[in-house]
């Protein structure tokens, strides 16, 4: 338990789905960010199935409730929709963008270490990428949140933005970014979660 959860053993918390693997049969492990909590792992019994499988989408915002009888084992969740973006999946860019900025936050932030900031930032984000006309509108965002996560871990101050509506001073400043994500909190990392943000440099591209 961290000092600001007194009693993780059972909580409810609003969530944002990051990362889910299947496990077993029918279930699934779902990595979780709260405001709260940060990033939680759980065990969705049934995650595979027709009733799930449409809401433990990586980008979906869910009502998270799980329980643990104990700190080390792994929590049990119920887990309920709250606004889908599985429609915004069916397009290339923000697919693309969804796809990254929820793989790079399951794979670099800890367990159980609150990031409030993050979780705001990362609901802002698939918010934008969802709602904005094109990628020049949300591409800020995830400079904004790169870097944000990037100085939240340690790894340094955020270096000066370029105007909102600069297209190509933004993708040039997510180019400057990518070294120190691979170099610092994905340089353990076990899969290629590189690979995500390099298909989505290859789509920007074809906007210049």
């Amino acid at each position: 338990m961290t000092p600001t959860e007194p009693d993780d053993a059972e909580a409810s918390r609003e969530a944002i789905v990051c990362a889910v693997r299947p496990h077993g049969e029918t279930a699934v492990i779902v990595r979780l960010l709260t405001a709260q909590s940060g990033l939680v792992a759980a065990y969705v019994a049934g995650g595979r199935g027709r009733q799930l499988r449409p809401v433990l989408i990586p980008g979906n915002s869910v009502a998270a409730e799980w329980r643990a009888r104990s700190e080390s084992q792994l929590p049990f969740a119920r887990i309920e929709l709250a606004a889908s973006r599985a429609p915004f999946l069916t397009e290339p860019l923000p697919a693309a963008a969804i796809d990254w900025a929820t793989a790079l936050t399951a794979a670099a932030l800890p367990e159980r270490q609150p990031f409030p900031a993050l979780h705001e930032a990362l609901s802002a984000l698939l918010d934008a990428v969802c709602h904005a006309p094109s990628a020049r509108g949300w591409l800020p965002a995830m400079v904004s949140y790169e870097a944000l996560l990037l100085r939240d871990l340690g790894y340094g101050a955020p270096p000066p933005f370029p105007p909102r509506g600069d297209f190509s001073a933004n993708l040039a400043l997510l180019d400057r970014l990518g070294p120190a994500l691979a170099r610092y909190p994905l340089a353990t990392c076990r899969s290629d979660v590189m690979a995500a943000r390099a298909l989505l440099r290859e789509r920007l591209g074809r906007m210049e």
